[in-house]
């Protein structure tokens, strides 16, 4: 019997939105538009301690990325009090309804992340999108970080199915080319980039939001 399809959500801007974090920076005392510079700071410093045969701590990395690219402007406690944020980010208006759309097509949700279980989990609680998820694995867990193959296939193998029925739904082009690379179909929600680059492996859909992405993977997925 073919292993049940399984859609693997990216959770840190695909599912989980971001931008609440600016008026907390704001209050912090730093510029609001530091959000997107810091936040890509930790995903190249944890990628390039993945390559260099180390396991990134999110909580760590993050710390120092904001300490970086604030000048040594952040306490410690004030980057403390702005890395706990990440168990209050609300979910993306489109995200429940694409997440009941697979479920109710029979589809097994799971979440793939660089983030800490324990603030995922807090925040998808807060959200009420929970119940929607069978799992969540995270970078960690796996001591790789993403788009390392390594993190697909264990997320699949958590997932008790193989990469080619577990397709990858991100915001990120670089991630849905590592999910490709892994053997995974990809979902590509346009919200962010709006153009996929031309230097990454198409993914088998794109949508503007997560909703027609999960119909067309339903439509790939399901028979």
């Amino acid at each position: 019997m073919e292993p049940r399809p399984v859609v693997a959500f990216d959770l840190l801007e695909t599912v989980l939105d971001l931008a609440p974090l600016r008026d907390r920076f704001s209050s912090a005392g730093l510029p609001a538009e530091l959000v997107h510079p810091w936040f890509l700071r930790l995903q190249r410093d944890s990628m390039a301690l993945a390559l260099a045969g180390g396991s990134p701590e999110f909580r760590r990395v993050a710390r120092q990325a904001l300490r970086t690219e604030s000048a040594r402007a952040v306490s410690a406690e004030q980057a403390e009090g702005l890395l706990d944020a990440f168990r209050t980010l609300p979910a993306h208006p489109d995200a429940e309804p694409a997440l009941r759309r697979l479920t109710d097509a029979g589809v097994a949700v799971a979440g793939l992340t660089v983030g800490e279980t324990a603030s995922t989990g807090e925040a998808l609680d807060r959200a009420g999108l929970a119940p929607f998820f069978d799992r969540i694995v995270t970078a960690r867990q796996v001591g790789s970080w993403k788009p390392a193959p390594a993190v697909y296939h264990a997320a699949a193998e958590a997932m008790e199915t193989t990469p080619e029925r577990m397709a990858v739904v991100a915001v990120h082009a670089w991630d849905c080319h590592g999910a490709a690379r892994a053997g995974c179909p990809t979902g590509w929600c346009s919200r962010l980039e709006g153009e996929f680059g031309e230097v990454f492996a198409p993914p088998d859909v794109t949508g503007a939001d997560l909703v027609r992405v999960a119909d067309g993977l339903v439509d790939l997925l399901v028979a």
